[in-house]
């Protein structure tokens, strides 16, 4: 008897675990960890390599673009390769890119070569989190004990840990060995990656099928054409918008007629509750990532604070975050933590209407705090709606996609930031955002609120792709 794909294939001397493998959680932690650390680190190495290359801001927050671009393409593609060859494989390459990319990073003698590692980071750190989905979806099947709640937290909490920390990480390692360190450190993370990888992660069958390359790269040129035009929405880049309709119909028209398509659009397309959870995962991470960016804007330009001032008044949207993902994770309760979730957000955004320039300081924390609440509850609630609702022989590449909503969210976020701090990140500015961020809140409750079928997903059942 063949196994199915990514079953839990023994190596010689290494008996099966009656329950989850926990040999299994220390490279699937390790390797989840490599794409947050490299998008929060960058934040403090921006100006060094701007002074390094002599580059203006507009040209170094391509190291961040670039990050963002690649995860969001690589995410479902290496996801659905990690469905068709197993986790094992597509870790090993992707933890290996990035020890690859970390060195050329060290080297790079220019800011395009520097770009280019980012590119190579992304693309990289894109394997583990999808393999991660896999693995978590494969134990549950060998062992029949579908309970993956404290797996998916232990993937958020440390996901969630790593941003907190990789600002101060990032400016540690600067001070130790310059703006190159934060490539280089790479180096070791991926070392790990792959001696931890090699020795545990089981090897599994594979099914062999054709790959979708005509679908990937209609879908790669569908999401860079938008994204970019996201990031400078503009009149004389109409053509960015076109590009990506005339792709997506291209995209539509090849998915429905090859026999294995790269995303399913049949089986996606009814899939409703899926679909709508990619919804909420869009609308929470645009007011999410609008918080953080406008709000830290105005903290430095509004209030007048210094820029590590500022950075220290989102201490507690990070604190918040961790502790109620950490108390919450292992009851998944997912449609409770949407709609606490969502009414919170929408009391933070309403929150934020009242913030002046002179407001006291307990306000401006009190803010960070009531959202990093939600922040916490509806990232882990997505992902575990996400786990029940897909189909089990795409769950990594359906994951991949969940990364790709939530980067889209992100540049979302930095347009509606542009767009209300024209010149300076004013109050009236600030107030304008936060309306923006009201209105997709109150959008997140009400696709939340009616959608009882949120509270039939529990371990004992798998929802079946199509149904509720």
């Amino acid at each position: 008897m063949i196994p199915r794909l990514g079953a839990h294939t023994e190596q010689p001397g290494r008996p099966a675990p009656a329950g989850f493998d926990r040999r299994l959680i220390p490279p699937m932690l390790v390797g989840s960890v490599l794409n947050p650390i490299n998008s929060s680190m960058i934040a403090v190495a921006l100006v060094p390599i701007g002074v390094a290359f002599g580059a203006p801001p507009a040209e170094t927050v391509w190291l961040v673009s670039a990050l963002y671009l690649a995860t969001a393409v690589g995410q479902p593609v290496i996801g659905r390769l990690v469905d068709m060859y197993g986790p094992r494989r597509l870790y090993l390459c992707g933890t290996a890119l990035v020890g690859i990319a970390g060195l050329l990073g060290a080297l790079a003698p220019s800011l395009g070569a520097l770009i280019a590692a980012r590119v190579l980071l992304g693309f990289g750190t894109s394997a583990a989190y999808p393999a991660a989905m896999r693995l978590t979806r494969s134990e549950a099947e060998r062992t029949g004990q579908d309970s993956p709640a404290g797996v998916l937290t232990a993937l958020a909490v440390a996901n969630q840990t790593v941003s907190v920390v990789g600002p101060a990480l990032g400016g540690l390692l600067i001070g130790v060995g310059g703006w190159r360190a934060v490539f280089t450190v790479n180096v070791p993370l991926s070392a790990a990656c792959l001696v931890l990888g090699m020795l545990r992660l089981p090897r599994s069958e594979t099914r062999r099928r054709g790959v979708d390359v005509p679908g990937m790269v209609l879908f790669a040129l569908l999401l860079i054409a938008l994204m970019l035009f996201l990031m400078n929405p503009r009149v004389d880049h109409w053509y960015l918008p076109v590009l990506s309709v005339l792709a997506a119909a291209g995209f539509g028209r090849r998915e429905l007629r090859v026999p294995d398509p790269f995303v399913d659009l049949r089986v996606l397309g009814g899939n409703g509750p899926l679909l709508t959870t990619y919804l909420r995962q869009v609308l929470a991470y645009t007011t999410s990532y609008a918080f953080m960016y406008g709000y830290t804007q105005w903290l430095e330009q509004g209030r007048g604070l210094g820029a590590s001032t500022a950075g220290l008044m989102l201490l507690p949207l990070s604190v918040s975050a961790l502790i109620v993902s950490t108390l919450t994770g292992r009851r998944e309760a997912i449609r409770a933590k949407l709609l606490i979730g969502s009414v919170l957000q929408v009391a933070g955004c309403a929150l934020l209407l009242l913030v002046r320039a002179d407001s006291p300081l307990w306000l401006l924390l009190a803010v960070g705090t009531v959202l990093g609440v939600p922040q916490g509850l509806i990232g882990l609630a997505t992902q575990n709606a996400l786990y029940r609702q897909a189909d089990p022989e795409r769950i990594a590449s359906a994951a991949g996609l969940l990364r790709t909503f939530m980067y889209l969210g992100a540049l979302g976020a930095s347009a509606a930031t542009a767009a209300f701090y024209p010149h300076r990140a004013d109050t009236a500015g600030l107030h304008g955002l936060a309306l923006f961020m009201l209105a997709g809140s109150a959008l997140l409750l009400a696709t939340t609120l009616p959608d009882r079928s949120l509270g039939r997903l529990t371990p004992a059942r798998t929802t079946t792709p199509g149904k509720a």
